[in-house]
C-alpha cells in the first residue's frame, strides 16, 4: 500500500483526501518509481476545480515529481532500479509517495540536481522551454514581459531569457517579490498595485513595447497586456490564475495592435516526446552548470496538500513549492 492525494469530486482545496492504494507490479515500459517530492502547480488547481477536465475520479492529482527508481517493468532499459530520476507529463498521479510513470518519461538526474529542486523546475522549465524557443524565439535584442516574474514559472523564464540574451521586464505584487525576480537577473520590476504595468512598459521602451509578453494571470490583465506589445509582436496566455478569460475578438488582435495570441500548452508540447526529452535535457544541463537555479519556497508533508493550494492560489508564495512524499 501507498500514500497518495486524491479528489473523489471537483471543489476547493478540502476536496484532496490522503488515501492508500495498492499498486501493481509495472507493465511493460513502466517504472515504479519511490518518490522523494512532487510538484505543485497551478495546473493542479484546475484539474481539483474541474476547469481542465479530468477523464475520471477519484484522481490522484500530480504532474511532475522526482525519486529513485523501486523496480522495472518488461521492456524498460532506459532506466534502472536505484536511478535517481524525475519527470513532468500526463497522466496525473504525482501526489504519492509511490507511482507508476512511463519509463519514456523519466530523466536521469545529473549527481549534482537534487531530487528536490528537479521536483521544484521540471514542469515550468519545459514551459519556459517552450515559450523561449518555440512560442517565440527570444534571443540578444528581445525584450520580454512576464507577468509574476516572482512565481515558480516566472523565475524560471528571467533566468532563461537572460541566459539567451534579452532583457527582462516583469511585474510583481510586492517590494519583496520585485527583489526575489530581481536577484534571478530581472532587469526591470514593475509594481502592479502602484502603477500601471501598460504605461511603465511603455516608458522603459520608449514607447514602442516588448516583442513578447507572457500572461498567466488571464482575466482583464490579458487584454491590458495587449497594449504592451510593439506592432507585430506576441502575447502567449499560459494560465488563468486570476480568473477567466474573457471573450476575445480578432478585431482586439488587429489591426491597429497587429498581434499574435499564442495559448501554447506544455502538455501538447510534451506529447511529442522528443520535444519532451530535448527540452528537459536542456533544463537538466542548465541546473548541472549551475546557470539556473532552483527557489523552493515551501515544502509541505503529502497529508497538507490542501494548505499547500490555499497558500498556492492565495498568492502566499514564490518560486515553487513541493509535496514531500
Amino acid at each position: 500500500m501507498t500514500n497518495v492525494v486524491c479528489i473523489h469530486e471537483f471543489g476547493g482545496p478540502e476536496a484532496l483526501r490522503l488515501d492508500t492504494v495498492e499498486l501493481p507490479p509495472p507493465g511493460p515500459g513502466e517504472a515504479l518509481v519511490r518518490q522523494s517530492f512532487a510538484g505543485v502547480n497551478y495546473v493542479d488547481v484546475y484539474h481539483r476545480t474541474g476547469l481542465y477536465p479530468l477523464p475520471q475520479v477519484p484522481a490522484v492529482l500530480g504532474v511532475e515529481g522526482a525519486g529513485t527508481v523501486a523496480a522495472v517493468g518488461p521492456g524498460v532499459d532506459s532506466v534502472a532500479v536505484g536511478d535517481r530520476v524525475a519527470y513532468a507529463a500526463l497522466p496525473v498521479g504525482a501526489y504519492a509517495a509511490e507511482r507508476l510513470v512511463p519509463a519514456e518519461r523519466l530523466l536521469r538526474l545529473p549527481a549534482t540536481v537534487s531530487e528536490q529542486g528537479a521536483a521544484g523546475i521540471m514542469l515550468r522549465g519545459v514551459t519556459a522551454h517552450m515559450l523561449l524557443h518555440r512560442t517565440y524565439p527570444v534571443g540578444p535584442g528581445t525584450t520580454i514581459l512576464v507577468h509574476a516574474a516572482a512565481g515558480g514559472l516566472g523565475l524560471v523564464v528571467t533566468q532563461w531569457a537572460k541566459l539567451l540574451g534579452a532583457t527582462v521586464i516583469g511585474t510583481l505584487g510586492s517590494a519583496e517579490k520585485a527583489g526575489i525576480a530581481r536577484a534571478a537577473g530581472l532587469d526591470h520590476a514593475i509594481l502592479y498595485r502602484e502603477t500601471s504595468f501598460v504605461e511603465a512598459v511603455k516608458e522603459l521602451t520608449g514607447g514602442r513595447g516588448v516583442d513578447v509578453a507572457y500572461d498567466g494571470i488571464g482575466a482583464s490583465t490579458l487584454l491590458e497586456t495587449f497594449d504592451a506589445v510593439r506592432p507585430f509582436g506576441t502575447v502567449a496566455s499560459v494560465g488563468q490564475a486570476g480568473g477567466p478569460i474573457p471573450p476575445i475578438e480578432v478585431a482586439q488582435l488587429g489591426p491597429r495592435r497587429s498581434l499574435s495570441l499564442s495559448r501554447p500548452s506544455v502538455f501538447g508540447y510534451m506529447t511529442d516526446l522528443d520535444a519532451y526529452r530535448t527540452a528537459a535535457t536542456a533544463l537538466l544541463s542548465l541546473l548541472e552548470q549551475g546557470r539556473i537555479d532552483v527557489r523552493v519556497e515551501a515544502v509541505y508533508p503529502l497529508a497538507d496538500a490542501a494548505r499547500a493550494h490555499a497558500d498556492l492560489e492565495g498568492r502566499r508564495t514564490t518560486g515553487s513549492i513541493l509535496l514531500a512524499a
